[in-house]
């Protein structure tokens, strides 16, 4: 069984990955692993050790605590219950993401405002 800790570090490391505009295969090479593995960790099926950890962060340019972010005691117990689905698996709202942080910064904050006012109408 997955432990929810897993889940989302996996999920962690899948958007980061995205961000960035790097595939499994080249993450696996910057770390020394197989493709293989990137998939049964960003799935949560193999939990990351420590060192892996330190590593995978390393080649996506971002701190180990990058991975835990998000994370709650209440999701642990919840598994995320109270989400409305694995937004990180969905492809259109990453590349969403993606897009939002090329513009510009003074932009991107006008723009989530609008966004923000969109969602209250709504």
């Amino acid at each position: 069984m997955k432990h929810p800790v897993d889940v989302h570090v996996g999920k962690r490391i899948r958007h980061r990955r995205w961000m960035v505009g790097m595939t499994q295969q080249q993450l696996a090479e910057k770390v020394g692993i197989k493709f293989q593995q990137i998939q049964k960790y960003e799935t949560g099926m193999n939990r990351v050790s420590a060192s892996r950890l330190w590593d995978v962060a390393a080649a996506l340019s971002v701190s180990i605590s990058f991975f835990f972010e998000g994370l709650e005691q209440a999701d642990v117990n919840n598994e995320h219950a109270n989400m409305p689905g694995d937004i990180l698996a969905d492809r259109e709202a990453l590349e969403l993401v993606r897009s939002y942080y090329a513009i510009p910064e003074n932009q991107r904050r006008r723009l989530f405002e609008l966004a923000r006012v969109l969602s209250d109408v709504a």
